[in-house]
């Protein structure tokens, strides 16, 4: 994924709470597996309504959005916040967040936001005016400015680097791949008796015997 320094761009405010993940991606478009052209679909129902913030000039080209608590509730369909970006949506503030929607958004590089009601609800009229609806953050610093005013927010520390440095748990396990290579070297050095013994199921005998007695072919 993308690294995440800063962010300046137009916020649009969606002031409803309990916004679950099939609220922001119907189901019926999980069926790609990759996720350009999400972004069309992103919130479709509420789209049909005329006067969706999202279909209108600024918002249309949002990369904040403010909502209220329990924001990607539901279903712990990733195909949310692929969409999300897709349309262009970086950082997402709320006072509260669904834990898997909050988990995936920093795996897709999105910086979800935790203010407090009283901050969200003052943002919300600020993105409701094109002429204030401009807000920067810097994660580096941990700020966020808006129109008249920039507050603090607090992110882990693993959740900040694994952003600035453009890192999900997959790529932070490979840099360690020469020593876990090391590790298995000497593991079967030691108990050779191991060796080869946590090779993928279809690569050892057993497994083909079994598939042949049950009357399967690889």
């Amino acid at each position: 994924m993308k690294s995440f320094t800063r962010l300046h761009g137009i916020a649009a405010a969606l002031p409803t709470a309990n916004i679950d993940t099939d609220k922001i991606l119907a189901g019926r478009f999980l069926k790609t597996v990759t996720r350009e052209g999400l972004g069309r679909v992103l919130f479709s129902s509420l789209r049909e309504q005329p006067g969706f913030v999202l279909d209108q000039a600024p918002w249309n080209e949002a990369r904040f959005l403010i909502a209220l608590d329990n924001f990607g509730c539901g279903s712990s369909r990733e195909h949310a916040p692929w969409a999300l970006l897709d349309f262009g949506i970086q950082c997402i503030i709320a006072p509260s967040f669904a834990d898997i929607f909050y988990t995936n958004c920093l795996k897709n590089g999105i910086l979800p936001l935790k203010l407090s009601l009283l901050q969200v609800e003052h943002l919300m009229s600020l993105a409701e005016d094109p002429r204030t609806a401009s807000m920067s953050v810097d994660l580096r610093d941990q700020i966020l400015s808006y129109h008249g005013g920039e507050t603090s927010f607090d992110i882990g520390a693993q959740e900040k680097n694994d952003l600035l440095n453009g890192v999900d748990e997959v790529a932070r396990t490979l840099t360690f791949a020469a020593s876990i290579r090391s590790h298995e070297m000497i593991r079967d050095a030691q108990r050779p008796w191991l060796a080869g013994t946590l090779r993928a199921p279809w690569e050892t005998k057993w497994y083909n015997v079994t598939r042949e007695d049950a009357g399967e072919s690889r």
